[in-house]
């Protein structure tokens, strides 16, 4: 009776394992293919009032995006942006840490693609014209001018992605392990020292 009853309970944790084992694959895919786009040129200079960031990202959507767009389906982006100060003793600090999100839709009576970025919002004629746009990224400011100390070496991260965590619920599941909805960049890295230009 003892050796049924531990045969049944190994046979239930190599299920359980094994299901683990699928679940984990399945959520680590996505990410480890997030390659779709990438970051052309990115730095921090200084603007108004503090620090900003200028970069250019190629990327584009595949038909299944687009399509999804044209059907009213609203797609999320992020750009991300950290700024760690380095530390020898310990982890490294962060500093600044930003996101600039975009919502593109699709507007069946006007017949145009809306892309809002926070509470503004920009109205195009063509799908590629509201890429574009997200694509070039001007005077994004990051940081007031004291949040960076002057002669202090930082390391710099920017990524930009498709967020699949704020579709519709039956997208989200759709989205799952599928490489048509795991749009993004790579994160590109550069050193900025405050007086001196980004790396480029």
């Amino acid at each position: 009776m003892t050796a049924f009853i531990s045969l049944a309970c190994a046979r239930r944790l190599e299920r359980l394992l094994r299901t683990a084992a699928f679940v984990l694959v399945a959520l680590l895919a996505p990410a480890a293919n997030a390659d779709d786009g990438i970051i052309r040129s990115a730095e921090v200079v200084p603007g108004d009032g503090g620090y900003v960031l200028n970069a250019d990202i190629d990327f584009a959507l595949n038909p299944r995006l687009a399509d999804a767009v044209s059907r009213g389906v609203a797609l999320f982006f992020t750009t991300e942006l950290v700024i760690e100060r380095p530390r020898w003793y310990w982890f490294d600090r962060v500093e600044v840490e930003r996101s600039l999100d975009y919502r593109l839709s699709y507007h069946a009576i006007t017949r145009s693609y809306r892309l809002s970025i926070g509470s503004l919002h920009q109205s195009f004629d063509t799908l590629e014209a509201a890429v574009l746009t997200m694509q070039r990224v001007r005077n994004w400011h990051i940081s007031e001018t004291a949040a960076l100390e002057a002669g202090v070496v930082y390391d710099v991260a920017l990524r930009f992605r498709l967020d699949t965590s704020k579709l519709p619920k039956p997208f989200q599941v759709t989205a799952l392990g599928s490489r048509d909805w795991n749009l993004g960049t790579d994160w590109r890295r550069w050193v900025f020292q405050p007086g001196t230009p980004g790396l480029q």
